[in-house]
């Protein structure tokens, strides 16, 4: 089943391979932001069934695109999941702090993207 999702990275080429491994691994529709603000307005318009973002960011950095979208009424249940180089035991006060979905490492397999994604959706659904 196709899914609609949105990349947040400042980075062109994590945002190219990201949506590259998504589309061809699992034919899913991917929209891409290279900043939170865009990556707001976006999932506003857009309404993403999960929004992948990248915490190490100018202006707006993971963290604070976060709180943007938690805040929003039209973003607030959108499913956010970081991607972050940091290591698991920063992550862990993240995902508690952040309300996040989820936690993927970079550097990410693209072709595993997808899987990944679904593994942390279908967590989301049994805990609830």
């Amino acid at each position: 089943m196709s899914k609609n999702i949105l990349i947040i990275d400042d980075e062109e080429d994590v945002r190219s391979i990201a949506q590259m491994g998504l589309e061809m691994a699992a034919n899913w529709n991917v929209i891409t932001a290279s900043s939170g603000e865009e990556g707001l307005r976006l999932a506003e318009t857009e309404q993403p069934e999960i929004i992948l973002l990248d915490l190490m960011m100018p202006d707006w950095d993971g963290k604070e695109t976060t709180k943007q979208l938690k805040n929003n009424q039209k973003t607030v249940n959108i499913p956010v999941i970081l991607m972050t180089a940091k290591t698991q035991s920063v992550i862990a006060l993240e995902l508690t702090e952040l309300n996040l979905a989820g936690v993927i490492t970079k550097p990410f397999r693209p072709l595993q993207l997808s899987e990944q994604i679904s593994q942390i959706l279908s967590e989301i659904e049994l805990n609830n």
